[in-house]
């Protein structure tokens, strides 16, 4: 089997869903044989190495671990779904202190056992703000490290599919930019059914409400449905990411990045923009839509300073001035 790279690429939390999910989506897709399973949870890494193994990919060369020196050293990308899942009733926002705390040490491992990391995904939640603890102890720069938001627009994606009855791939421009979470800012002015602009499809203010709403409940809708929350998704989802920093197809849906720009009015928040994922890294564009879109895009970016602040609070993180004395390239 010919795979695009032989780097190695950890998962953390492999024991998990979401984790075990990855795992064997890389190794579908063919992007590395030299994957190390990390979990703190001994047994389940070991179940699911075992499951990998005996699914007998060619060429596949796995190894689990619990101890993070082993995992870390030599890695050249990483996905991280290493955090505490979301349950019934909470929001994302519920899990901040925690799993913040979690990024913090992840960050602090990327530091010490492979600086010379090439890419990193951070998927488990608040993304935005777990990846923004995780860059700034990581030590990496901006461009390197990247959090899961495209699964908000794939949902988008979905509903109007449904909605008009084509197949989802004929829906484009459905984005949502700005936080993975309650506050996400949804935009309908670049979408297209088929080639035709939404506004031409006599959808009813009322009923892209309903669409709306129904996008920012996705999260909330999986796990009323399955018991548990979204893992297929967010793995595949994250897999195309690393793929695109490995050198594969390029990954053009919204992804969460650290952005300071003082002409857009965004400063030091990762939040989900219009970008490109690529061997060199990721890359964001200003985002554009209507008064109504980007007023919608402050408030979910207001939200993220409002998170962000909380967990300098914590002292999970420090204050943003003294950012730069954990990481220099921020």
């Amino acid at each position: 089997m010919n795979y695009l790279t032989n780097e190695k690429l950890v998962i953390v939390g492999a024991g998990g869903m979401i984790g075990s999910n990855m795992v064997q989506t890389v190794l579908t897709l063919g992007l590395t044989p030299n994957i190390c399973l990390y979990d703190i949870y001994e047994p389940g890494v070991h179940g699911v190495f075992d499951e990998m193994e005996q699914c007998a990919f060619p060429g596949a060369n796995l190894s689990y671990t619990v101890d993070p020196a082993e995992a870390f050293t030599g890695a050249k990308y990483i996905i991280s779904s290493g955090g505490a899942p979301r349950k019934e009733g909470m929001t994302r926002e519920d899990l901040l202190k925690g799993n913040c705390q979690i990024a913090a040490d992840f960050g602090e491992n990327i530091k010490k056992y492979c600086p010379d990391v090439k890419h990193v995904v951070v998927i488990f939640n608040p993304a935005d703000v777990t990846a923004l603890t995780a860059l700034i102890h990581s030590g990496l720069k901006a461009n390197q490290l990247t959090s899961l938001a495209a699964l908000d627009s794939t949902r988008l994606q979905q509903a109007l599919a449904h909605e008009f009855g084509v197949q989802q791939d004929k829906v484009t421009g459905a984005h949502t930019y700005g936080g993975h979470g309650e506050q996400m800012a949804v935009f309908a002015s670049k979408v297209k059914i088929d080639g035709k602009p939404l506004s031409e499809m006599g959808l009813s203010a009322e009923r892209w409400e309903e669409i709306k709403h129904h996008t920012v409940q996705g999260g909330s809708n999986i796990i009323k449905l399955r018991g548990r929350s979204s893992f297929q998704s967010p793995a595949y989802n994250a897999v195309k990411m690393i793929e695109a920093a490995m050198g594969g197809e390029k990954f053009t849906l919204p992804a969460g990045c650290y952005v300071n720009d003082e002409k857009l009015g965004f400063k030091n928040v990762m939040m989900a923009m219009p970008t490109t994922i690529d061997a060199t890294g990721v890359h964001y564009a200003e985002p554009t839509g209507t008064p109504e879109e980007m007023d919608s895009l402050k408030a979910s970016y207001e939200h993220l300073c409002k998170m962000r602040d909380e967990i300098i609070g914590l002292n999970i993180i420090p204050a943003v001035a003294e950012w730069k004395k954990d990481n220099a390239n921020l």
